[in-house]
């Protein structure tokens, strides 16, 4: 199958922004995010870790779409954020919609430095 696979590696994003701690700010941003990039929705899942010596910890979360799946992991601790998306072209070229999601996803974490990676899955494979 072919599809793309991009990823994002975000530093220096700050603590106090709700989606670093709160599982609902989260799964909210990233549900909105992936309606506004035209990709559909089957599913979710949201953890918010517990805080350790009164500091908040963070949250992981992803989202299952018919396209194939985002995954969030947040730091709020170290102010990081990864994120991960994958997209399959089964019935239409989605990576315009995934690059949206990833652009709108980086800029809503107002990252300091950010690393990104493209990868471009299911090379045609001999039997």
């Amino acid at each position: 199958m072919q599809g793309l696979h991009l990823t994002a590696d975000l530093a220096g994003c700050p603590a106090a922004t709700p989606a670093m701690t709160d599982p609902g700010a989260l799964r909210a941003l990233c549900l909105a995010r992936v309606g506004e990039a035209g990709l559909t929705v089957v599913g979710d899942r949201f953890h918010g870790f517990s805080p350790e010596r009164g500091e908040p910890r963070g949250v992981t979360g992803v989202v299952l779409l018919a396209e194939s799946h985002l995954a969030v992991h947040t730091w709020p601790e170290l102010g990081r954020v990864t994120l991960d998306v994958y997209v399959c072209h089964r019935s239409a070229d989605n990576s315009d919609r995934a690059r949206a999601l990833i652009d709108a996803l980086v800029a809503a974490f107002g990252p300091g430095a950010v690393e990104r990676h493209a990868l471009a899955r299911g090379v045609e494979l001999a039997a």
